[in-house]
């Protein structure tokens, strides 16, 4: 089984209603996290210390469905 990994990272948004990074050498990577869970809380930390800048934004990305294709992709490579 593989696992679920999950990337926490944020920044200050160009416009509050979409996703464009106004700096993208400025994202502030909070960490990679083995599930869900662990993301989540990491992720609600973050966007409580910037409530009050509505620029600000933190997501959560599922790393793992680019592990199982990539993990696809090799064994579908023929030897």
């Amino acid at each position: 089984m593989s696992q679920r990994l999950h990337l926490v990272f944020g920044g200050e948004l160009t416009d509050p209603s979409g996703n464009t990074f106004r700096d993208v050498d400025d994202i502030d990577i909070i960490g990679m996290f083995p599930d869900y869970a662990s993301a989540y809380n990491a992720w609600k930390s973050a966007s409580q210390r910037t409530v009050d800048d509505a620029h600000m934004r933190y997501f959560i990305a599922h790393i793992h469905p680019l592990r199982e294709d990539e993990t696809e992709a090799t064994a579908e490579k023929p030897g």
